[in-house]
């Protein structure tokens, strides 16, 4: 089956197509980032369009672009798409999924949250969840991360996981621009 979704984003429109059970290719995907955060417009704005873009982009639920403050300790959502407002829009860098991110600077893919003591549910419907860290530069410090959910248990396969990898360095654009 085939989805079509239209995103507008300033004086151009984002066409996501998803057939059911695939992906985008990973450089159609970038390019469409790198497209919207050239945008201009403000930061929310932006998030917005990336947010919805990436889970147009495959079979995703819940999609999530946040801040990290490494200096505050704090963790903060910039923009999502899906099925409602993060449960946990600010939370300490300590806390979550997204702390190991943080702390290993790599990917972190749970098959089944409801085995993960550090899971913080969001939706009780959530089964997985892979948390992107966006880095600098270099790669040592985590600007931002993409948290992405889904009501299936182990949806996200590596090839998947290297396809959002491959989002995140295009958003490290959105953090040093």
């Amino acid at each position: 089956m085939l989805a079509v979704s239209a995103a507008l984003c300033g004086d151009h429109s984002a066409i996501h197509l998803t057939i059911r059970g695939t992906e985008m290719p990973a450089d159609l995907l970038v390019n469409e980032l790198t497209l919207l955060l050239a945008q201009e417009g403000d930061r929310y704005r932006r998030a917005k369009a990336v947010a919805e873009a990436i889970r147009a982009s495959g079979p995703y639920r819940w999609t999530g672009i946040y801040d990290v403050d490494l200096r505050n300790g704090i963790v903060s959502n910039i923009a999502w798409s899906g099925a409602g407002a993060p449960a946990h829009p600010t939370f300490p860098i300590t806390s979550g999924l997204t702390s190991r991110a943080i702390v290993t600077k790599k990917a972190v893919n749970v098959g089944d949250v409801t085995t993960d003591p550090d899971y913080l549910t969001a939706l009780a419907s959530t089964r997985s969840e892979i948390i992107i860290p966006v880095l600098d530069d270099v790669g040592n410090c985590v600007l931002g991360t993409i948290d992405i959910e889904s009501d299936r248990t182990d949806a996200f396969d590596s090839a998947t996981q290297e396809r959002l990898e491959a989002c995140a360095n295009a958003l490290r654009a959105f953090w040093i621009r």
